[in-house]
């Protein structure tokens, strides 16, 4: 789905013949990379009169365009229309074991024309740049977009084919299952606007659904309505398995719930709490609070916004990495709050309106026992 390199834009000028070909790529994703986990998509463009054969890709990533860091930190993503030879084009994805799948369309030649002309005037420098959204705006919705608009009422999807109901987060978790510490982190970050079921055409978010679209949708023609897929050639390779280079986020964070309990309990019973622990989970989840709000209010990450994981990692908890620290009627009543607060936290977990990771209740558990520890020590 992202296609991080920086790449030049090939000018592909003049008409097309009548033996050309427009066809909608998809490349298979790769479950050793979060970035490349959800697949890509491009539009071929061929005409074998003139030897054109190029791939316009909407899935190219400029780390040179100016102020490009600041911009990402605020949401200012822009990605650009790169146009590569095919050739080379298809040779990377089989060459780094991912399939090829590509999907002649069924276009008169004005049909194919307008396209052609319209992804040349969009791959010019200066109108090959647009702003990029992680659902409503990427690299595979671009593909439903241009035939959207260069075809018009001539196109007909068909939403039928396929079990509809899924929010943006649901498709996002099933894509990334062997990728749990990137799947842990987009779920952090991403708040209640990715919970909301998709409409039909905000599946074409994902280049599995453009390619199942295109396959089920129907172009009109003189004779009436056809299939948009003229023909469909596939270019398989084996599924690759993920590389596991990380410990499970399930082991890692129950060896801390473990480590968390028993540590508790030794504190409990000599009756003074370990610090060391609670200034380390309360200034880090703190800080991940901060992160979340930072997104939320000082940013244009639309998708980061009401953020309910900001319940657990809560901004002030780097008040609470200071308080541990202290005695006093409002450090008692700090943790007192933080305690209740978990405990509602945790009792709905499962009813809340945005999904979180249930690799974080451990982390949630910890953050209870500390604070109910804390808070019990004060009342002594």
């Amino acid at each position: 789905m992202f296609f991080f390199i920086a790449a030049g834009t090939v000018g592909a000028q003049g008409q097309l013949s009548a033996d050309a070909r427009i066809s909608v790529i998809t490349c298979g994703p790769d479950t050793r990379e979060l970035y490349a986990a959800f697949g890509h998509s491009a539009i071929r463009v061929y005409d074998p009169a003139t030897g054109l054969d190029e791939a316009f890709n909407y899935g190219v990533f400029n780390f040179n365009q100016p102020n490009f860091y600041l911009n990402f930190a605020k949401g200012f993503l822009y990605y650009k229309l790169g146009v590569y030879s095919y050739p080379d084009f298809k040779a990377y994805y089989l060459q780094n074991d991912r399939y090829v799948h590509e999907q002649v369309l069924a276009l008169s030649p004005a049909q194919r024309e307008k396209i052609f002309q319209f992804l040349v005037w969009n791959a010019r420098p200066e109108n090959q740049n647009y702003r990029y959204q992680y659902y409503q705006n990427n690299c595979a919705s671009k593909i439903r977009d241009v035939l959207e608009l260069q075809l018009g009422t001539d196109v007909r999807w068909d939403s039928t084919f396929f079990e509809r109901g899924h929010s943006f987060r649901d498709k996002t978790n099933e894509y990334l299952r062997q990728l749990p510490w990137g799947d842990l982190g987009i779920d952090v970050c991403l708040g209640l606007p990715i919970d909301r079921p998709m409409y039909a055409r905000e599946y074409m978010f994902l280049p599995d659904y453009v390619e199942q679209f295109v396959d089920h949708a129907q172009i009109k023609t003189d004779s009436g309505w056809v299939s948009l897929v003229a023909e469909k050639r596939e270019w398989n390779k084996p599924a690759i398995q993920s590389a596991v280079t990380f410990v499970h986020p399930w082991i890692a964070f129950g060896l801390f719930l473990l480590l968390a309990i028993a540590l508790t309990a030794f504190d409990w019973k000599r009756k003074k709490a370990s610090a060391w622990l609670d200034v380390l989970l309360f200034g880090v989840t703190g800080l991940i609070g901060c992160l979340l709000l930072a997104l939320w209010v000082f940013t244009d990450h639309q998708d980061a916004a009401r953020n309910l994981n900001l319940l657990w990692a809560f901004p002030l908890h780097l008040l609470g990495a200071v308080l541990v620290l202290k005695r006093g009627d409002f450090a008692k009543r700090y943790f007192q709050f933080t305690f209740y607060l978990t405990v509602v936290l945790v009792a709905l977990w499962w009813a809340l309106p945005q999904t979180l990771n249930p690799f974080l209740l451990p982390v949630v558990v910890v953050i209870l026992l500390r604070a109910g520890l804390h808070w019990r020590l004060r009342l002594a």
